[in-house]
C-alpha cells in the first residue's frame, strides 16, 4: 500500500464516521418521534404498543453502543492501515514484518467483512421505516390533491395494524379523513420521517466505507504477504551468493597455495 493509499484510507475512515454518526443520532431521534406519533394518534393504550415500545428502547440502546465501538473500530482500523504501509515500504530494508503481523491483519480484513455483512442488514433495515412514513406521506398528498370531496377523503385512511407495528386489538389502530392531514402536518411526523432518510443515507455511507475498506485491508495483507515472500527469497538468495563467494575464494587459496 502506498502513501497514496494511505490517504484513501483516511478517507474511508472520515466517511466511516459520517456514517455511523448520521446513523446513530438521527435514527436515536426517528424512533423517539415514533413513539410520539404512534401515542398521540393510532394507540391511546399503552399495552397496545407495549412490545414495540420496548423493542425501540433495545434499539436505542443498540444505537448508543454502536457509536463508540465504530469510533475505536476506525481508529483502530486506521492505525492498522498505516503500519501495513509502513511495512511495505521498509520490506526490503531492515524492516520485517512478522507472522503475528500478518494474522492480526488477516483478522481486521475478517472482521471488516464481518461488519459489512451486517451492516448491510442494517442498511436495509433501515429502509423499512422510510417506506412506511412514505406511504403515509404519500395518502396524505392524495387527501390534499382531492380537498373538494368530502366523501372522497373521509374514505382515505392509513391502518398502522395491518404493518404488525401494533395489535389488532389498538385503538384507533387507523386514521381516515382530515385526522390524517394533521398527523403528516405535525412536527414529529415530518422530523421522523427526514430523520429516517438521513439515517438510512448514513448506514449506506457505512456500508460504502466498509466495502472499500474490506478492499483495501485485502490488497494490503495480499502485497504484504507476497513482499514477505519475496523479502525471504532474496535473503536466501544473497545467502546463496556469499556461500559461493567464500568457496570461491577457499579454491582460490588453495590453488595459489599449490602454486
Amino acid at each position: 500500500m502506498s502513501g497514496g493509499c494511505a490517504v484513501c484510507l483516511a478517507d474511508r475512515h472520515h466517511l466511516c464516521f459520517s456514517g455511523v454518526a448520521l446513523f446513530c443520532g438521527c435514527g436515536h431521534v426517528a424512533l423517539t418521534g415514533t413513539i410520539t406519533i404512534l401515542e398521540n394518534h393510532f394507540s391511546n393504550v399503552t399495552s397496545d404498543h407495549a412490545m414495540l415500545t420496548e423493542v425501540i428502547q433495545w434499539m436505542q440502546y443498540a444505537i448508543i453502543g454502536i457509536a463508540p465501538f465504530f469510533f475505536l473500530y476506525g481508529i483502530i482500523l486506521l492505525a492498522e492501515g498505516f503500519y501495513t504501509t509502513s511495512a511495505i515500504k521498509e520490506l526490503h530494508s531492515e524492516f520485517k514484518t512478522t507472522i503475528c503481523g500478518r494474522c492480526i491483519s488477516g483478522l481486521f480484513v475478517f472482521l471488516t467483512y464481518i461488519l459489512g455483512v451486517a451492516w448491510l442488514g442494517v442498511f436495509g433495515f433501515s429502509a423499512v421505516p422510510v417506506f412506511l412514513f412514505y406511504q403515509i406521506w404519500s395518502t396524505c398528498a392524495a387527501i390534499k390533491t382531492n380537498m373538494t370531496s368530502v366523501d372522497f377523503i373521509s374514505s382515505i385512511c392509513v391502518d398502522v395494524r395491518q404493518y404488525g407495528i401494533v395489535s389488532w386489538t389498538a385503538t384507533p389502530g387507523r386514521v381516515c379523513g382530515f385526522k390524517l392531514g394533521d398527523v403528516c402536518d405535525s412536527s414529529e411526523f415530518y422530523l421522523s420521517y427526514h430523520l429516517y432518510i438521513v439515517a438510512c443515507a448514513g448506514a449506506g455511507a457505512t456500508v460504502i466505507a466498509l466495502i472499500h475498506f474490506l478492499m483495501i485491508l485485502s490488497a494490503n495483507w495480499a502485497y504484504l504477504k507476497d513482499a514477505s515472500h519475496m523479502h525471504a527469497y532474496h535473503d536466501i538468495k544473497m545467502k546463496e551468493e556469499q556461500e559461493l563467494q567464500d568457496i570461491q575464494s577457499r579454491s582460490k587459496e588453495c590453488l595459489n597455495s599449490y602454486s
